[in-house]
């Protein structure tokens, strides 16, 4: 299998899995909240942040955004997802926070224009949503970068995947299995995909998760995850359309916490007696058995 460098650290096969919190817009349009969710990922031990970018002409359309659709920042689709895409002052502001703080942040562009925004920044990696898998436009843009790729499958058949594993090649390419329901019933998250996806591309495999609870995400680990995807949030019952199934900060820090105990838990597979179990042997067995 393939490893994938992302900032100083390596993905794959026998490395720690790479854990990212997913702020995506759930800082409501404030950059106050957005560095309050920086810090809630730091304080929890996450490898890196991330956010989402959309150039709102470019990819809605007219009708969508005239849409009715109340929200804090008016009375139209449009005002909506306006009012949640930060300026460029906001990012110049995350990037100096992250590097305060010490944690990797980089973002889900929807669009070209949106590549080309954030790639000021210099970001170790982009992630291509699910939603733009079968984009190849986009897909070409984003391998032009010449950046690794975290690509989402959620709401994809494998003919898709193949499709765009062909437009993106495989160096610097990680997969990430999903249900892109929101929240996920937990009958529907398959979990078993993440092995036929890691057996049929040899390719880094991660999980982005969109169910409310933490056990399968940890199992997801044990099943042979590289990389795990939550979105968080200060509080489910603030406003906006991604907080009911993010995780709280009590929830990411014990998201991780029970990652590293399960990857410290999953050894190496060499059946052997242990030192530890030495005198628990001399106490416990027959003599002469």
């Amino acid at each position: 299998m393939t490893e994938v460098k992302i900032g100083k650290r390596t993905i794959g096969e026998g490395n720690p899995c790479f854990t990212i919190a997913e702020i995506g817009i759930n800082h409501n349009g404030d950059l106050d909240i957005a560095k309050r969710l920086i810090s809630v990922a730091v304080a929890a031990g996450c490898d890196a942040v991330k956010f989402q970018k959309r150039t709102i002409d470019v990819v809605y359309s007219p009708e969508e955004l005239s849409r009715p659709r109340e929200s804090p920042f008016g009375e139209t689709n449009g005002d909506l997802k306006r009012g949640l895409e930060f300026p460029v002052d906001a990012y110049r502001a995350i990037d100096r926070y992250c590097r305060e703080v010490g944690i990797t942040w980089f973002a889900s562009c929807w669009d070209e224009q949106s590549v080309d925004f954030i790639e000021q920044f210099k970001p170790p990696c982009y992630k291509v949503a699910s939603a733009s898998l079968t984009d190849d436009g986009l897909l070409r843009h984003t391998r032009a970068t010449g950046r690794p790729i975290l690509l989402s499958t959620g709401m994809c058949t494998l003919d898709q995947v193949d499709h765009a594993i062909e437009v993106l090649g495989k160096d610097d390419l990680i997969l990430l299995h999903t249900c892109s329901t929101d929240p996920s019933a937990y009958n529907e998250l398959n979990l078993r995909a993440i092995s036929t996806l890691r057996e049929r591309y040899g390719v880094p495999v991660g999980y982005s998760g969109h169910e409310t609870g933490l056990p399968t995400t940890v199992a997801a680990v044990a099943m042979g995850a590289h990389v795990v995807e939550r979105h968080i949030t200060l509080d489910r019952a603030m406003w906006g359309s991604d907080q009911a199934a993010s995780l709280e900060p009590n929830g990411i820090t014990r998201l991780v916490r029970d990652i590293r105990l399960v990857e410290a838990a999953m050894g190496d597979g060499v059946k052997r007696v242990i030192p530890s179990e030495v005198p628990i042997m001399k106490k416990l067995r027959r003599v002469g058995a």
